[in-house]
């Protein structure tokens, strides 16, 4: 069982930075790929980025050049750096976990990412 849990999240005006984080239960080490999704009010729930177990990397268009995902398997943790926050970055922000052998997925609770002035 993985259990993955974020922080980091918060209000940020628009313009702003952040950076999220997501701690896992147990080692993710060359065993998982990780990622980040993201929903908003009323929105289907996206892929914003994800890493893989060997260390590439895919964004969504909607944040390619101002976000960087990465991981450090010795603190089993993933994180999403965010630059030139716009307000349409809003939404929940949930940690995501798949098990490479297995394609099991796991989730975090989620963490508010709110872009206002």
């Amino acid at each position: 069982q993985v259990q993955l849990v974020e922080s980091g999240g918060g209000l940020v005006q628009p313009g702003g930075a952040l950076r999220l984080s997501c701690v896992a239960s147990g080692s993710i080490f060359s065993t998982y790929a990780m990622g980040w999704y993201r929903q908003a009010p009323g929105k289907q729930r996206e892929l914003v980025a994800i890493i893989t177990s060997g260390g590439s990397t895919k964004y969504a268009d909607s944040v390619k050049g101002r976000s960087t995902i990465s991981r450090d398997n010795a603190k089993n943790t993933v994180y999403l750096q965010m630059n030139s926050l716009k307000p349409e970055d809003t939404a929940v922000y949930y940690c995501y976990a798949q098990k490479i052998t297995t394609m099991t997925n796991y989730w975090g609770q989620g963490t508010q990412v709110t872009v206002s002035s």
